[in-house]
């Protein structure tokens, strides 16, 4: 496994490149309230409001159909709001799914579609499972269920927990009543195997599982726990089982999880390895991997392609982070929304030479049908730094960099015209990073969480990059997928250019491929 690396370590280039990026760190002014919109144009972003967590879509009718929650106001408590896409990138918006009542917001949970009707709702019927503090009181998060049978429009309610949250009616200690309010997420899917349906729920040390026939009974099996309790506690557990591309069948179960005092990752950690149908075993129990490993991709769910359910997953995450979000962005002002989702994802689980298994990230096939111009740049050798000449806020830059004896290579994206402001995203040493400092707005500023590195081997002396710029966000995918960085940025009007830094010594670009993409039919704004 690769060791840790602290997010936190600083550049140490020292030549003419890092130089000019050093220079740019100066936050320039706060965003102005102004017409000029800074909606994300291929991004998920609500119409207006606070966007969180979404929920695992399920396919019905031809459509996947995802939930999230959703508030008027930032980070105040709300429902589930509705959307609908074929593709993963353009979606319809349906307004509130299952709304908030006084002192009893939904959180998140699943949803998924009673095909052979055990929960006795009707053949097709969509049922939710959702957490809800009962009565308000926190250490009172228990598991209620919601029912549609007019495909997920609108939706029914029990009047009482279908999961109690035994351990709050019981805790007295601080420790106990600690436990007792971290009780949430419920996702569940159905184990053909077995023939019942199974519930992961996150607790603050463990996962904690329960099966059941009905949806409406459930009977608690045997928790995973993990050692390091430094990851941090279970939010939006995921358990599924995946073919890998050796042909062999891997259980996954993943989280979101903060493991930000250890230098590591807050964002979903997951381990491979086996369901017995009373517990999981971890391939790995100390050393869980990591899907992201920027700042901002949060909450995720994961899902099963139509087209390839067994051997292929979608995924989408929550672009923010618990460290710094609940404030105002520039979208408040410019747009009235605040939040939103990454590209959807294509997941695939492959074998790796130590023998591990993991899963490799690509944006999702259907973004290139979003693509409205190609440019394609010639291969250039670059010592210092050198502006291409194109620019532009929504699009995707792939390339390929290779050198010799430079210690640190990159590229800058979201350029201001005079150089002052930029991300940078690049490979030093051990490090493949991407720093948003230079682009951080006064008043919108995200220090200490402005830069994010994941372990690469020092010695590599070439890198593949797909890199998705958008509005206000930068993913990056490198070499095969192994690794992935997503960052919310908070670029202002004219940040559009592009350029090339090296310290230490030439790298040669090339591949250098730009490819404009346009905001999906019906978007909101």
């Amino acid at each position: 496994m690769t060791p840790a690396l602290s997010r936190r370590h600083v550049l140490q280039g020292s030549g003419a490149g890092a130089l000019a990026l050093v220079l740019g760190n100066a936050p320039s002014t706060p965003a102005r309230a102004s017409k000029t919109s800074l909606r994300a144009a291929y991004h998920m972003t609500p119409p207006a409001g606070w966007l969180c967590d979404p929920q695992r879509p399920v396919y019905l009718d031809g459509a996947y159909h995802l939930y999230y929650l959703h508030s008027a106001r930032n980070n105040a408590d709300g429902g589930w709001d509705h959307a609908t896409t074929t593709d993963g990138v353009a979606f319809t918006h349906h307004g509130v799914a299952l709304p908030l009542q006084p002192d009893f917001p939904v959180w998140s949970g699943s949803a998924v579609v009673d095909a052979a009707n055990t929960a006795g709702f009707g053949a097709g019927a969509v049922v939710v499972l959702a957490t809800q503090p009962t009565g308000g009181i926190r250490k009172y998060q228990e598991q209620y269920l919601y029912w549609s049978t007019d495909g997920g429009y609108t939706f029914t309610s029990l009047p009482d927990p279908v999961i109690a949250n035994t351990d709050g009616r019981t805790a007295t200690s601080q420790a106990e009543i600690e436990n007792a309010e971290w009780f949430r997420d419920p996702k569940i899917h159905w184990d053909a195997a077995r023939g019942e349906w199974v519930c992961v729920i996150g607790r603050a040390r463990y996962a904690a599982f329960y099966t059941s026939a009905n949806l409406r009974e459930w009977q608690l099996k045997r928790n995973f726990d993990y050692p390091n309790h430094a990851l941090g506690g279970i939010e939006c557990p995921d358990l599924f089982e995946m073919t890998a591309d050796d042909g062999t069948r891997h259980w996954v179960l993943g989280a979101s999880m903060d493991a930000y005092s250890i230098g590591l990752p807050m964002t979903y950690a997951y381990w491979t390895g086996t369901w017995d149908g009373e517990q999981f075993l971890a391939d790995d129990v100390n050393h869980p991997q990591w899907l992201d490993w920027g700042w901002d991709w949060y909450a995720a769910v994961t899902w099963p392609s139509v087209e390839a359910p067994e051997t292929r997953r979608y995924a989408i995450a929550w672009m923010n982070n618990w460290k710094y979000a609940a404030r105002d962005v520039p979208t408040d002002a410019t747009d009235g929304y605040n939040g939103q989702n990454s590209v959807v994802r294509q997941l695939r689980l492959e074998r790796q030479e130590g023998g591990w298994y993991s899963l490799l990230s690509s944006p999702a096939n259907a973004l290139s049908g979003y693509v409205t111009a190609t440019v394609g740049l010639p291969a250039r050798i670059v010592d210092g730094s050198a502006v291409l000449p194109w620019s532009g806020r929504a699009y995707e830059l792939e390339l390929d960099i290779s050198w010799d004896a430079a210690a640190n290579v990159g590229v800058s994206v979201g350029r201001s015209a005079d150089g002052a402001r930029h991300t940078n995203i690049g490979k030093y040493g051990a490090e493949l990073y991407v720093d948003r400092g230079p682009s951080d707005l006064a008043g919108y500023s995200l220090v200490p969480y402005t830069r994010a590195a994941a372990p690469i081997d020092a010695n590599a002396r070439s890198v593949h990059l797909r890199i998705l710029v958008d509005t206000q966000s930068v993913e990056v995918f490198v070499n095969a997928g192994h690794t992935v960085v997503s960052q919310q940025v908070h670029f202002a009007d004219g940040d559009t250019g592009i350029s090339l830094y090296t310290d230490g010594g030439p790298a040669t670009f090339s591949g250098i491929t730009i490819r404009e993409l346009a905001a999906p039919a019906g978007s909101p704004g």
